[in-house]
């Protein structure tokens, strides 16, 4: 139940959306560059010149009944480069979007257990032992930009002392100078690394792993007697609504994608389950505010218990698209496999989507996409010449291969903007006294796969209609995929509703798909880059299901000619399968531990499943049994396709309506049409639902 406190923050911030009458116009993304290359800059200069000009034009607002604070008011983030700067940078460089580091999860609490001003003085203790005038430039930024958020923070206290908020004031009194002692001081000092690195630049900064270094705050508070449970679930959800106040300003391919998730659970590297009370408090006040941030994922094992399942689905009940889960029994054995210290491996967290980061380091876990269904038509362009099923397949592996080798080769010489901000977050930088965006600890790259299902469909369709039953010569079935089916609409309808489909817990296509994971992990293992990292394999799609879509012809599974894919590690979006149970069977097939990078697999459920209690705790057990079965990630939309549907035509009537997308939630009526399509799409038929109610008996 929200408290008239959260309510006023809700209605204020998210409904009526009042605070952006302080926000000031958009400015020139490359004004401030022209000024740096004027005064002859080097990039470490004009990183920490553009926090400070940033903030220096933020406006402090301090609202009078507020506890947690922070509001932008500069819409722009200056470039640190021309144009012309950025054009030849990009002659030279790989580039990874626009070349900021970004996509990672700072170690806040690190940073937080210090404080600015012990952490000033180890930095000073460091610069005493520099060798270089790299290493001397680098700790000076540093100990500059601690110089700068915590000005920052004193004009911020000037204004809610003027303001009478003797709360924030008090607050930023203590923090960042001094270490927080209790939860508000904590939140607060989030609030203030997460605004700061947003205003430097660094996007996609996910929050991490709160309810772990958070808890020694919260467990303070409690046993001083200075809040109650209540009391900390009022804080929490005061700042997931702080999160909510300037995310229409965060970058993203679409609104709502902006990265800001945190992660709840896990196991230790004891074997002891990491959930605790905290972790529970941020579930209830996800549900209870129902807003599209912080997206939660939910770190689940073997010894995790049906209880917080069940609790985590009545989020999914109120239609937020999270949690996601993700799986501690493949993806920890997988980044060990991968290199990863065993401590830093049971720390791990994920990206603004489901990709696996460890804390504090920079990994490129999202470079590019393995189209498996290019790999799958290129080989049909030569069906002809194919004797047999394996020669057809050994031209698959090849395109596989091929495919994969253009991806790394992609990666060479990349160009990371400093960050002495993102680097004061990161467990070696000060003692390596090299910034985040130079080559570090681990260096590992990833890439997503997407259209495995229709890859592994055709595949089994060619197998079965072309070399098993001879139904079509290879001759016919090329002229069929050339006419995109145009005159074959009865072979059409054969392939695409009669054909062996990925989801029905069906060896024959079943282990296609394991093999094209296996070769796509093959093509990868043992490969370096050219920061000495290796390079991870993964299920996930982003968008590049719609993306690799637009442009791809008829396949033989029966899918037309830019026909959509499907999103993630799902099935076909026209497979009948049999229901959830035979999805959750073919999907835990495949080796996961070796495409660990991120993908869930993405089950669409009508919001009528979640009716009552009983079959809350039976959308619980079918995720936990996909994880028992060794599955490694799955998010649940519920959604109801009229809704949807009425919500395109009317949507100033549905505008807090959220839906997942590919790995995050949004509000869908700020969505592009081509991904609200895919979403009422992707929608579960009832007897998909009626099989959910009938077979749970069976877990």
């Amino acid at each position: 139940m929200k408290t008239k406190h959260i309510q006023k923050q809700l209605d204020f911030f998210v409904r009526d959306k009042a605070h952006h009458a302080y926000r000031k116009p958009a400015g020139d993304a490359h004004a401030l560059a022209e000024t740096f290359a004027a005064q002859g800059l080097d990039d470490m200069q004009r990183s920490v010149a553009r926090l400070r000009y940033v903030l220096a034009q933020e406006t402090p607002v301090v609202f009078p009944d507020e506890r947690i604070t922070l509001l932008r008011t500069v819409r722009t983030i200056p470039e640190i480069h021309t144009e012309e700067e950025d054009r030849q940078l990009h002659e030279t460089h790989a580039f990874h979007e626009n070349g900021r580091v970004f996509n990672m999860c700072p170690d806040y609490g690190m940073l937080m257990a210090d404080g600015f001003t012990k952490k000033a003085e180890k930095i000073r203790t460091q610069l005493e032992k520099a060798e270089t005038a790299e290493q001397k430039e680098f700790l000076q930024a540093m100990l500059d930009v601690l110089s700068i958020v915590t000005d920052f923070a004193a004009r911020y206290r000037e204004e809610a002392l003027r303001v009478g908020n003797q709360t924030v004031a008090d607050t930023l009194s203590k923090i960042p100078a001094n270490a927080p002692e209790t939860l508000l001081e904590a939140l607060q000092f989030l609030r203030l690394l997460h605004y700061a690195m947003w205003c430097n630049g660094n996007y996609h900064n996910t929050i991490g792993r709160i309810d772990q270094f958070l808890y020694p705050y919260y467990r303070h508070d409690l046993d001083a007697g200075l809040l109650t449970k209540d009391g900390a679930l009022e804080l929490l959800e005061e700042f997931f609504v702080s999160c909510n106040r300037d995310s229409d300003l965060y970058i993203g391919i679409q609104q709502g994608d902006n990265g800001q998730t945190i992660v709840l659970g896990g196991s230790n590297e004891d074997g002891s389950d990491a959930y605790n009370d905290l972790s529970e408090l941020c579930l209830i006040a996800s549900r209870d505010l129902c807003l599209i941030d912080p997206k939660v994922n939910l770190r689940v094992h073997k010894n995790t218990p049906l209880s917080v399942y069940e609790l985590a689905t009545t989020l999914t009940q109120k239609g937020l698209g999270f949690p996601q889960y993700t799986n501690d029994e493949i993806v920890i054995p997988a980044l060990l496999r991968w290199g990863y210290e065993k401590q830093d491996a049971y720390n791990y967290t994920l990206a603004a989507c489901w990709e696996i980061l460890v804390t504090g380091y920079m990994d490129l876990v999202n470079w590019d996409s393995l189209n498996f269904l290019k790999t799958v038509q290129d080989a049909c362009e030569h069906l002809p010449e194919c004797k047999t099923y394996e020669d057809f397949a050994a031209l698959v592996k090849q395109n596989i291969e091929a495919q994969a080798g253009a991806l790394m080769a992609e990666t060479k010489n990349v160009y990371k903007e400093p960050s002495p901000l993102v680097s004061l977050m990161c467990p070696d930088c000060l003692e390596k006294m090299r910034d985040i965006s130079k080559p570090g600890k681990y260096n590992n790259y990833g890439f997503h796969g997407d259209g495995l299902a229709t890859a592994a469909d055709s595949m089994a369709a060619v197998r079965k209609y072309v070399y098993d039953e001879k139904t079509f010569t290879p001759e016919t079935m090329l002229a069929m995929l050339h006419a995109d089916f145009k005159g074959y609409e009865r072979e059409q309808n054969m392939l695409r509703y009669e054909g062996p489909k990925f989801g029905n817990d069906d060896d024959f296509v079943d282990s296609i798909a394991v093999q094209l994971l296996d070769w796509y992990a093959d093509a990868l293992e043992g490969k370096k880059n050219d920061r000495g990292g290796c390079f991870r394999a993964g299920t996930a799609s982003a968008m590049y299901y719609i993306w690799h879509s637009k442009d791809a012809p008829a396949s033989p599974d029966g899918r037309s000619a830019h026909e959509a894919l499907p999103c993630n590690y799902s099935p076909s979006l026209f497979a009948r399968c049999e229901g959830p149970i035979s999805i959750i069977k073919s999907f835990a097939k495949p080796h996961l531990t070796r495409v660990a990078n991120g993908g869930p697999l993405t089950v669409e459920l009508s919001d009528t499943m979640f009716r009552n209690e009983d079959a809350i705790r039976k959308c619980a057990m079918f995720v936990k049994s996909f994880m028992d079965m060794g599955g490694h990630q799955m998010q649940i939309n519920a959604v109801n396709r009229d809704r949807l549907l009425d919500a395109q035509k009317h949507p100033e009537n549905y505008r807090n309506l959220i839906v997942r997308v590919w790995g995050w939630s949004g509000y869908f009526v700020e969505l592009d049409e081509c991904y609200q399509n895919h979403v009422i799409n992707g929608i579960e038929n009832d007897r998909m639902l009626q099989e959910v109610m009938e077979h749970m008996h069976l877990f």
